[in-house]
């Protein structure tokens, strides 16, 4: 899941952008709405969390960009105009949620686990497949109820593929939910995870489409 930080706050970022991380996400910062808007003509971020006050140009004005381009990214505020005015202007400009500083990350993270559940489709935080179940609050993978000893970035590819069964995934779509803007990412990065899943994994769980990418088929 790769989520675009819009802040110009950036004690406030660094924050954020460690929690993040620390949950799974691959995260991407930026501290000016232009630069963002720049970004979002190029990238694809599953979520976009957006500051309103920033230095540049208002929040406001960036999200109705971004939907009037018709870009698929979930957007959550981060505000302190706390007003009803304020949320039923952000929510009617095409926000998803709206949440007013200061917040606890505890909450920011339980918004984003919905927004994601959204995403992927799954209404509920556990998602099963086979013998294998995903519990995306405490970010742990199960074997038939055994816990499966996965590093952050296996997770998180598991997570990409569990929540779209029966979707090819692309090796390039696949990068964009595991590694950040600025993160160096190896050719074989994506193959080398998907080797060391499969070996935890049972057999054909996760299925090689050659030439396309790869896939976790309906059970």
């Amino acid at each position: 899941m790769h989520i675009l930080l819009v802040e110009d706050d950036g004690l406030l970022a660094e924050g954020i952008v460690t929690a993040l991380k620390r949950s799974g996400f691959a995260v991407t910062w930026l501290n000016k709405g232009k630069t963002a808007s720049a970004y979002l003509a190029g990238e694809s971020p599953d979520i976009l969390l957006l500051d309103l006050g920033l230095s540049d140009m208002d929040g406001i004005e960036l999200l109705r960009l971004v939907r009037e381009k018709k870009y698929p990214t979930q957007v959550l505020i981060l505000t302190a105009r706390d007003s009803t005015t304020a949320k039923v202007t952000g929510l009617d400009a095409g926000a998803d949620d709206y949440l007013t500083k200061p917040f606890e990350i505890d909450e920011l993270l339980a918004r984003l686990r919905v927004l994601e559940r959204r995403l992927g489709n799954a209404p509920t935080a556990l998602i099963q497949v086979g013998p294998i179940t995903l519990d995306t609050t405490h970010h742990l993978a199960l074997h038939k109820g055994e816990p499966i000893n996965l590093s952050r970035r296996e997770y998180m590819l598991l997570k990409a593929l569990v929540e779209h069964v029966g979707i090819i995934q692309t090796k390039e779509g696949l990068e964009g939910k595991l590694y950040s803007w600025n993160d160096e990412v190896a050719s074989n990065a994506i193959e080398v995870h998907i080797h060391n899943l499969r070996k935890k994994l049972p057999a054909d769980f996760i299925r090689t489409m050659r030439g396309i990418g790869y896939m976790v088929p309906r059970q």
